[in-house]
């Protein structure tokens, strides 16, 4: 019934029905490849086909990047302080979501494919992740500490991504080129940093 559940949840969000929150299925978070070939296999692949992730992929994805992985609360990713201050925004062809790392989910924000205006280098196919930094987290640090912890951590979360994109045989590419001021202002970001994007994809045969 739940594998019948995300294929029905699936086919919504394909079919830009789903202007809602969507509620992810629960992570894999054994097997895969061993980390040393993972590593041997991590790469930039920028060559990706117009498809959009299953459910399941989404989910491994973002629980890799940036999951909740024990009780307390703390995430495969480190952040100074454990401040948490990286929000991961999920652009698909058919909106762009919020991955709400406690309720391992994704919230709905803005309807559209907006990947073309984030990126400023083409269109990405599949998903695009954009990183964000919220400063309101990191109060106790000045402008400089928050701009490089932020940028320190989000490659943290980055290299989670690559790594399971290796595991699973998806492409991936982190992005410099993103489109800062038009994202801040689709999102209606207040008081927070665009770091980077990531493209993540099936690869090109």
């Amino acid at each position: 019934m739940k594998h019948l559940i995300a294929i029905m949840t699936l086919s919504l969000l394909v079919s830009g029905l789903c202007a809602q929150d969507i509620t992810l299925p629960k992570p894999r978070t054994a097997g895969g490849k061993p980390l040393m070939q993972a590593l041997s296999e991590r790469a930039t692949n920028r060559n990706m086909v117009e498809k959009p992730l299953s459910l399941e992929h989404l989910s491994n994805l973002l629980w890799a990047a940036t999951g909740i992985n024990r009780p307390d609360g703390r995430m495969t990713a480190p952040t100074a302080s454990n401040n948490q201050e990286i929000d991961v925004y999920v652009f698909l062809k058919e909106g762009v979501y919020l991955y709400d790392v406690k309720k391992h989910a994704l919230k709905f924000k803005l309807g559209g494919d907006h990947r073309a205006e984030a990126a400023r280098q083409g269109a990405p196919s599949g998903a695009l992740l954009v990183y964000v930094a919220d400063y309101n987290r990191m109060g106790r640090y000045d402008e400089a500490a928050k701009e490089f912890y932020s940028g320190t951590d989000t490659g943290f979360i980055g290299q989670n991504v690559y790594l399971y994109c290796a595991s699973e045989g998806l492409a991936t590419v982190v992005i410099g080129q993103v489109n800062r001021s038009a994202v801040v202002e689709l999102l209606g970001l207040e008081n927070a940093k665009v770091t980077l994007g990531q493209p993540v994809g099936y690869p090109s045969q």
